[in-house]
């Protein structure tokens, strides 16, 4: 299966992202979605990022590693999380376009047990897809982001690439 989410801005705070339909986390495809567009609000507010992450993340909020390694893969380096959302490629240095919009997958790997999912992106800057982790909580039927492993180098982009 594969969802198409569109977004018309970036939230930059918890309630603007609790504004947001796919807020219910109803399908692990949503969290997904929302982690990667949430992920966009990084450099302008590192704390208002962490706490939309850590809503996103439900029971189990970010580990001080956790922010730690978000510090470390993006820094220098938010076209990686742009890299995700249609119209970006190495060529324009990632400028997705807008509104915003990105696509969620599952294979026949992706629910590995019951109550979890690996869920699938691709990013315009890299061979193969990347995943997010998530976990269902069945007491309040909602898909939590356990571990997000789309964070990983790219093709750098045109404009800083001395042999491009």
């Amino acid at each position: 299966m594969e969802t198409t989410f569109t977004f018309p801005s970036v939230p930059k705070n918890v309630e603007e992202l609790k504004a947001l339909p796919e807020s219910d986390l109803s399908t692990p495809f949503k969290t997904c979605a929302l982690t990667m567009l949430v992920l966009l609000n990084y450099e302008k507010d590192t704390q208002a990022t962490i706490d939309m992450l850590n809503f996103l993340k439900g029971p189990a909020p970010m580990s001080n590693f956790e922010i730690q390694f978000l510090r470390d893969r993006l820094a220098g380096k938010m076209h990686v999380v742009r890299s995700y959302f249609a119209g970006s490629s190495p060529a324009n240095s990632y400028a997705p376009s807008e509104p915003l919009q990105i696509t969620v997958f599952d294979n026949p790997y992706s629910y590995p047990e019951e109550n979890w999912a690996t869920l699938h992106m691709t990013s315009s800057g890299a061979d193969s897809p990347r995943q997010i982790k998530c976990r269902l909580k069945p007491s309040t039927n909602q898909w939590f982001m356990v571990e997000n492993l789309a964070l990983s180098d790219i093709r750098t982009p045109a404009a800083a690439d001395p042999w491009a």
